[in-house]
């Protein structure tokens, strides 16, 4: 079960993600990641009540990433422990920016 929560301020957006982002609900943030980026200049994804995310969840990360890289910044925001030792040990903690 994935909660997505999306705000939006001018051309800076936030989704926040609740629960488990993975083979299962990868399809519907990818969704929600490709319907709203247009016009957008900054992306922070809030992983602070995100309980897992697996390799389908990393592939929608970096896709949303290469797409910002055209257009502006994502950061993702608020990494709990659990998520963060799963980007240091893909490398995604390299590739991504954390804060």
């Amino acid at each position: 079960m994935l909660n997505i929560e999306k705000k939006t301020n001018g051309s800076e957006m936030t989704i926040a993600l609740t629960g488990r982002l993975d083979t299962t609900t990868a399809p519907e943030f990818d969704d929600v990641i490709k319907q709203s980026l247009d016009g957008m200049s900054a992306l922070n994804i809030d992983m602070e009540a995100l309980e897992y995310i697996s390799s389908a969840g990393l592939r929608v990360l970096l896709s949303a990433q290469k797409t910002m890289m055209k257009q502006g910044e994502m950061k993702v925001i608020h990494v709990n422990e659990t998520i963060m030792e799963i980007f240091e040990v893909t490398g995604f903690s390299d590739i991504l920016t954390i804060e």
